[in-house]
């Protein structure tokens, strides 16, 4: 690659717009990194709509060399910018999105009223927007033979990529590390939202063979049923059996092993950062206490590799964004890690 020429991979990481400083143009690139800043249907803490710029930002003080893959970098990883046309839809929709939340919140609110649906139907329609738009982008890179790890925004942003992924490699499972399960139906009114894009996963993308979550302390009855109703293609691992084996003896990697038993040969990850510890992840939009460590979920996602599967695709999600630097440098660690193992793969 003609960048590499006169790139010197130990000098400091220049600050050129691109992800660690890296020299490599988008079509040099074999792994894309999608900015997708959307965080409309955020229930709790807003701000992910930024995080892709807060991870590239953090991205320079990263250093190169991976002990397990020390020159996969060199095949190329590209920051796609985030699309203004995207970010100005997210901010019009977000101010629209918070007066419906706060509407369903009230406890002195009527039942409903026509303003608010009509504010709900408008959020939906951008959301589907949102989807077609993703869709679209993803499944032009997949054409170019481009991996693709796509940063958000909140979680309901990768639908579209799930959906193209689904038409072009055919059956695959999905490891979901989360906090939360997202089966909720629709979450206020938003049926895209952050809390229900897996419901919509299983329901509407039959392809999804198998999905896979690690990490989850937070759940509805509503979700708790959905997981029941559906034992051959939903298995849950919750923090609280996880941590409680541990302490009775068993040791993580056989726990990753159980956990990787139940996927397919391909898989899609999902990665929310709040299947962390907050400590990692303090400004996330949703935090909950416990959590993986981030060298628990690092050795999770390498076993993908080591057991022979094949990872095909990936999202990072609920990073925060600016101005919160530690977010920044964690979410800019994993996606590193994340895309060098999409490469790898």
């Amino acid at each position: 690659m003609s960048g590499l020429k006169n790139y010197d991979p130990n000098g400091p990481g220049v600050k050129n717009g691109r992800f660690m400083g890296l020299p490599f143009t988008k079509e040099e690139a074999e792994c894309i990194l999608f900015s997708v800043p959307w965080d409309v249907t955020t229930s709790y803490g807003a701000g992910t709509t930024s995080a892709p710029e807060n991870i590239l930002d953090a991205s320079y003080q990263l250093d190169l060399f991976d002990p397990e893959y020390p020159e996969t970098w060199k095949r190329g990883l590209f920051l796609l910018p985030p699309d203004p046309e995207i970010s100005k839809l997210n901010l019009q929709y977000r101010k629209e999105a918070k007066k419906a939340i706060d509407f369903s919140e009230s406890k002195d609110a009527p039942e409903d009223t026509e303003e608010h649906r009509r504010r709900i139907r408008q959020i939906n329609e951008a959301s589907e927007h949102l989807n077609r738009y993703v869709y679209q982008t993803t499944d032009q890179l997949l054409e170019e033979d481009k991996k693709i790890l796509l940063l958000g925004g909140d979680h309901s942003s990768p639908f579209g990529y799930i959906k193209a992924l689904a038409e072009r490699r055919g059956d695959f499972g999905i490891l979901q590390i989360d906090a939360h399960c997202d089966f909720r139906r629709a979450y206020q009114g938003f049926e895209f939202s952050h809390a229900s894009i897996m419901h919509q996963v299983i329901t509407q993308i039959p392809q999804v063979k198998k999905l896979v979550q690690v990490g989850i302390r937070d759940l509805c009855p509503e979700e708790n049923d959905f997981i029941r109703s559906q034992p051959e293609r939903i298995r849950s691992h919750m923090m609280s059996d996880i941590r409680r084996d541990i302490f009775h003896g068993k040791s993580w990697a056989e726990h990753t092993q159980e956990i990787l038993a139940d996927l397919p040969e391909k898989i899609y990850l999902s990665f929310d950062i709040d299947g962390l510890d907050p400590a990692l992840c303090p400004n996330t939009g949703t935090p909950v206490p416990g959590g993986l460590e981030y060298y628990e979920a690092i050795f999770l996602i390498e076993e993908i590799l080591r057991s022979g599967r094949e990872l095909i695709g990936a999202d990072l999600v609920e990073v925060a964004g600016k101005p919160h630097e530690w977010d920044g440098n964690v979410g800019a660690r994993l996606a590193y890690k994340i895309a060098l193992l999409l490469l790898e793969s």
